[in-house]
């Protein structure tokens, strides 16, 4: 594993981690909201037994990344190209995991060929979608985290450090507990162990340089995202056309991300492939199917066999 700081053309820097093969094709890794810099380790094994390097950009805010107040969902493509052509890599495969699943999505519509295919992992759908309620069967935390977001960034910075204050030095013993109504009894049976310690370990490192980074994703989430796959959302979204290919894994017992998010996802996305399934959690599909996963993309990309 490496941890490296990249100098942006813009003069930011944006800090990342690398593990596997060093001539491995890039699997960029999007992380949800708040995870900092930390790789599990099942995550970096099944990517190289399949020749892919793993790279997670921290986003700007968080750990070492410069912050960009007003920054778009958008805006991660950009990131993601001067990364990658600062470690001498054209193509690349990527996934995105709750938070992370719509900053996948703008590779896969913004970086058109050079964006191989990309994983939309119990990833939130864009705000004010026609056709979706998106706070609906979302835990508490999370209504009352983005109805502070919808008031305004004053009320969501003070909203956000009152959480980090009980989440800044959170154990794997404690996360169950700490993350409340936003856990199924699915998630709750894969929070344990060394899965556990991870979680707690990428909450922690979310929280290193402050709230910035989290604050800067909720209010992204809730704007127009910049981008679209196809979606009208009545926002007044221009279509974008090429994209790399896309899918969409979602699981029924999430209650971070609903499962009415990825059914509009799949239905709305050209093309899209689809695995909507019963009996996953929102954390589930890290322990359970990453492989499937993985496989899924390699296919979307033709490069399997």
């Amino acid at each position: 594993m490496e941890r490296q700081s990249i100098d942006m053309p813009d003069g930011r820097i944006i800090e990342i981690l690398t593990d596997g093969p060093a001539d491995g094709l890039p699997l960029v890794l999007h992380e949800g909201t708040p995870i900092g810099l930390a790789l599990f380790e099942p995550t970096v094994a099944a990517a190289a037994m399949r020749g892919l390097r793993v790279v997670l950009p921290a986003r700007p805010g968080y750990e070492g990344s410069t912050p960009r107040p007003g920054r778009r969902v958008a805006d991660v493509a950009g990131d993601v190209a001067d990364v990658l052509n600062a470690l001498g890599a054209e193509t690349f495969l990527t996934s995105g995991w709750s938070g992370g699943g719509p900053h996948a999505l703008a590779c896969a519509a913004l970086l058109p060929g050079r964006c191989l295919a990309a994983a939309s992992i119990a990833g939130v759908a864009p705000y004010g979608a026609d056709g979706l309620d998106w706070t609906a069967g979302m835990g508490p935390e999370n209504v009352d985290e983005f109805d502070a977001a919808l008031a305004g960034e004053a009320e969501l910075t003070k909203f956000l450090q009152d959480v980090a204050t009980q989440v800044a030095g959170i154990t794997g013993a404690q996360v169950v507990d700490a993350l409340g109504g936003l856990v199924s009894a699915a998630d709750k049976a894969a929070l344990t162990g060394e899965y556990a310690d991870h979680i707690a370990g990428a909450l922690r490192a979310s929280l290193s340089s402050g709230i910035a980074g989290w604050r800067d994703d909720d209010v992204a989430f809730t704007k127009d995202w910049g981008f679209t796959l196809g979606w009208d959302t009545g926002l007044g979204q221009s279509e974008l056309a090429p994209s790399a290919p896309v899918a969409i894994w979602q699981g029924d017992q999430d209650r971070m991300v609903p499962y009415a998010h990825g059914e509009w996802l799949a239905a709305h996305i050209r093309g899209a492939r689809a695995y909507l399934l019963p009996g996953e959690g929102h954390l589930t599909l890290t322990v359970t199917s990453i492989d499937r996963i993985l496989d899924d993309l390699l296919d979307l990309a033709g490069l399997t066999a």
